[in-house]
């Protein structure tokens, strides 16, 4: 973990999805409040608009039910919303139901045939954001 709990790029990567336009908010399946830390670590807390934890939907990742709550409490259509993970399972979760979702792939290995596919497939956070804005 390099002494981290992210990677290199996610700063500057989560501050040009921002830059973007991009809305941001955190789905997990941890609690809210590690998430935040994390999130206060990585001096990017601000660029959040919500942190939301499966606990308030009742079902964890990759349920469609925990995606399809994100949608309904952020008040936006599934359809209009993009997962950014690094976890195909969870990749594969949220187009299931209805989102779009971006693989991020840090380690080169091929995306499991056996799940669906991505919307699009990045290697780090600042490459997720030149993809969305191009």
């Amino acid at each position: 973990m390099r002494g981290r709990a992210w990677d290199p790029d996610v700063p500057d990567g989560v501050r040009a999805l921002r830059v973007a336009g991009c809305r941001l908010v955190t789905l997990s399946n941890g609690s809210v409040d590690v998430a935040g830390r994390l999130l206060v670590d990585a001096g990017v807390r601000a660029e959040f608009a919500r942190l939301l934890s499966v606990e308030d939907a009742g079902v964890w990742e990759p349920a469609r039910g925990a995606y399809r709550s994100t949608a309904q409490v952020c008040a936006v259509d599934a359809a209009d919303m993009m997962l950014v993970e690094v976890h195909p399972w969870d990749v594969a979760g949220a187009r299931r139901a209805g989102l779009k979702a971006a693989w991020v792939d840090r380690t080169g290995a091929p995306y499991p045939a056996y799940f669906t596919r991505p919307s699009v497939t990045a290697t780090g956070l600042g490459d997720l954001a030149r993809r969305v804005t191009a």
